[in-house]
């Protein structure tokens, strides 16, 4: 390790987080971290890592352009577990190194995921928003407790999430382009068709990388085969949910209820789907948890060193 390394950090969560940072600087005696919470994109990306050996990113986009401007940058640290924002082709192309870690986030998710599950079975939101507009009126819910839920992506989030619903006896459908028989085996679980899982579940929660294989994956039609009473949960990307054809079914009692961490845009614009009362949206925290923050903080500290050359994004199935 060369400690004369100059090493810029671009999350904000990071950059804030007095053991992460006080870690990395006992290895780096230079570095630049975003102390503003600057959102740096395109032309404001390339001036904070300008001038630097190595950086670690978080949600920031680093494409052609960005790293065609930064010839000294030699290494990409990967803080969380999506690889969506980083081309890897011009990684390749420029002569990057990637470090990159799975996994890291997958208990903070999985639990995100369980919370949003009984929140909507329960009507949580729009009871709370009905207490607080002065109407008392008890909802009458569901339980999670012999459920059926549909896992699309059995990675390490997918995973850990199985192992969450133990507890609670329900029945697991899987859709993956991987299989896990071992897994699959030791936990009772069936893989399914997508639109098999889509027709059966009554949870849906989708934990599958964003490439152009899962870009809308669940368009309309998709969306059109779950049941009345079913609820979907996205923690994983955004666009991977066409959100126009979720809103209306929404709108139209078609599907029950949706809960989303992540949108096709952060900050989402549409203000009639955030409205909805059974809609529930969290600004992108899956990964925000003390515990996860410090994990997924320690494992990009390490791939500073450790990053290999390449990487296959359909190594691992990610989340926020």
């Amino acid at each position: 390790m060369n400690r004369t390394h100059r090493v810029a950090v671009c999350s904000r969560s990071f950059s804030k987080h007095p053991v992460l940072r006080a870690e990395l600087l006992a290895r780096y005696e230079k570095v630049t971290f975003n102390h503003a919470g600057l959102s740096l994109h395109g032309d404001s990306l390339v001036d904070f890592l300008r001038g630097h050996d190595k950086a670690i990113t978080a949600l920031e986009v680093v494409d052609a352009n960005v790293l065609s401007q930064l010839p000294e940058l030699k290494t990409i640290s990967k803080y969380g577990v999506g690889l969506d924002t980083i081309d890897q082709q011009a990684m390749r192309t420029y002569g990057k190194r990637l470090g990159w870690t799975p996994g890291v986030n997958r208990r903070s998710v999985a639990e995100l995921v369980i919370a949003f599950a009984i929140s909507m079975l329960r009507h949580i939101p729009a009871s709370n928003r009905e207490v607080v507009a002065g109407t008392w009126r008890q909802h009458v819910g569901g339980q999670l407790s012999g459920r059926t839920v549909g896992i699309v992506g059995c990675g390490n989030v997918g995973q850990e999430v199985v192992q969450l619903l133990r507890p609670f006896g329900c029945r697991i459908l899987v859709n993956d382009i991987r299989e896990y028989p071992a897994f699959y085996e030791e936990h009772s679980i069936e893989p399914v068709p997508l639109d098999s899982l889509l027709a059966d579940a009554d949870v849906v929660t989708l934990h599958v990388p964003l490439d152009e294989t899962t870009r809308g994956l669940l368009h309309a039609g998709r969306l059109a085969r779950m049941k009345p009473s079913a609820i979907l949960i996205n923690t994983a990307r955004g666009t991977i949910v066409d959100e126009a054809a979720l809103k209306r079914a929404l709108k139209e009692g078609r599907i029950a209820a949706a809960a989303f961490d992540v949108f096709a845009a952060e900050p989402p614009q549409d203000n009639e789907l955030l409205s909805l009362p059974n809609f529930l949206a969290t600004p992108h925290i899956g990964g925000s948890a003390d515990e996860a923050i410090l994990a997924m903080g320690r494992a990009a500290i390490e791939q500073l060193e450790d990053a290999p050359t390449a990487i296959d994004s359909r190594s691992e199935q990610p989340s926020a």
